[in-house]
């Protein structure tokens, strides 16, 4: 067996902590090793620990890192396909093929997600209306199962088994090596209009023309309330065709993250702060049509500071993440409602909406609206969060479980019909039960 290190681990959102022995294989082989004899307390795959909550957890047992099983092993130009390894990030494959025109189809809100955990999360980007989610772009995944040891699946050969993995929360196999399409792209740039948004009734109306673009999304203040509940600004791209870009279309800006070098103090983000902060924010994004910005800022613009998980401080926070019907946006309201009453300044507040559900049996979009916030990690806010769970199950929606940190396992059954059908393949693929996390065993899949 190789040789591991016992750590204390967390997802982005520095909350919930963990201690686990971390493996970090440098070959397949190796990884083999550690799934096929898991020490007590089982094995979950880990990358770059960019799930918000306890997904890429295991308290008392074993996380094995993929980021060493980086490789991009073969790319057709003219198909616009690469294989690769689980461990490469979606950032990496940006620096290598935008330069040649081509770029992931969907994304998530940052570059420093691994393609194993793209698949896992089966992540959506701002385009889901459009494009779905990440799932949708792979033709094939190779797994290491520790019921049926290595296993090529698709839409065609084990297709129960390939369900499952998109979005199942690297569960049912490693993920060894992945078949991804690109997308053919003109420039590295995208032509983006601005829209400030008076409240929810007028956010919810422009995104109904917003589906004429391929990315959509809406910054929400999350404390505003009564008549301007739900006020913000949209923004909607589109790739921009060689011909809009002056000089080189693929010139890339110069990429350096600031960091955030300490954990702020407990409270330094509150009402006020954040209230400034949605001043701002609302105040720089005036009304404009067309305005060019690179792909990749206007993709991922937290990764501009590189420890942004620290401004809540040493308790950390939770990303809470949501999707209703489209019907159900009295639901949305409420949640809204609920963020702005609490006291509670959500930093971050973002709407989009989704377009239908994918493949995967566990894959979080479904047709609806999705919204998500930051809250501080505090008794007061998981009570909240619990409230807010009730409502989304209600209304027949559900939580990201990439995000997740506080859901039980009968609001989980509620909000995942598919349960059941996942634990069916899950038993062939992992009899004895070997794949676990904290979430796994929290929302009851373990």
């Amino acid at each position: 067996m190789i040789p591991s290190r016992t750590e204390r681990l967390s997802g982005w959102g520095r909350y919930p902590v963990a201690e686990c022995r971390v493996y970090r294989p440098e070959k397949v082989s190796e990884l083999a090793e550690v799934i096929a004899s898991p020490a007590d307390g089982g094995v979950i795959a880990r990358g770059l620990g960019r799930a918000y909550g306890d997904a890429a957890l295991n308290e008392g047992g074993a996380v094995v890192s993929h980021l060493r099983l980086d490789r991009m092993l073969a790319w057709d130009d003219a198909a616009g396909v690469l294989e690769c390894e689980g461990g490469v990030a979606l950032g990496d494959v940006a620096d290598a093929l935008l330069p040649r025109g081509w770029f992931l189809p969907v994304v998530p809100g940052t570059r420093h997600v691994t393609v194993g955990g793209a698949i896992a999360a089966d992540v959506h980007g701002k385009n889901h209306h459009r494009d779905g989610t990440f799932g949708r772009w792979v033709d094939e995944i190779s797994l290491l199962t520790p019921g049926l040891g290595p296993l090529r699946c698709s839409r065609d050969a084990e297709p129960d088994a390939f369900r499952a993995t998109l979005g199942g929360m690297g569960l049912t196999g490693a993920i060894v090596r992945a078949k991804l399409r690109l997308m053919r792209v003109e420039s590295a740039f995208v032509a983006v209009d601005t829209l400030p948004l008076r409240d929810l009734d007028d956010a919810l109306g422009r995104f109904a023309d917003a589906d004429a673009h391929r990315y959509s999304v809406a910054w929400i203040d999350a404390l505003a309330a009564g008549k301007a509940l739900g006020r913000g600004v949209l923004m909607q791209a589109d790739h921009a065709p060689s011909s809009a870009v002056p000089g080189d279309p693929f010139a890339r800006p110069k990429r350096g993250a600031r960091r955030l070098p300490f954990g702020l103090p407990a409270g330094a983000l509150n009402r006020v702060t954040v209230g400034v902060f949605n001043r701002l924010y609302r105040a720089a994004h005036r009304a404009r049509t067309g305005a060019l910005e690179p792909l990749e800022r206007w993709m991922w613009p937290l990764d501009a500071v590189a420890d942004w998980n620290r401004m809540y401080g040493r308790r950390g926070f939770v990303q809470y993440q949501l999707v209703v019907p489209p019907d159900r946006t009295d639901a949305l309201r409420a949640i809204l409602e609920r963020a702005a009453r609490s006291g509670q300044a959500s930093f971050l507040a973002v709407l989009k909406r989704f377009g239908p559900a994918g493949e995967g049996l566990l894959s979080f979009p479904m047709e609806g609206w999705t919204l998500a916030l930051d809250f501080p990690a505090a008794p007061a806010v998981i009570a909240m969060l619990r409230e807010m769970d009730r409502i989304v199950a209600d209304a027949g929606g559900r939580v990201y479980l990439a995000k997740d940190a506080v859901m039980d396992a009968a609001t989980f059954a509620a909000m995942y019909p598919a349960a059941d059908a996942f634990r069916a393949v899950r038993r062939e693929l992992d009899p004895a039960g070997v794949l676990t996390s904290s979430l796994a065993r929290r929302v009851g899949l373990a």
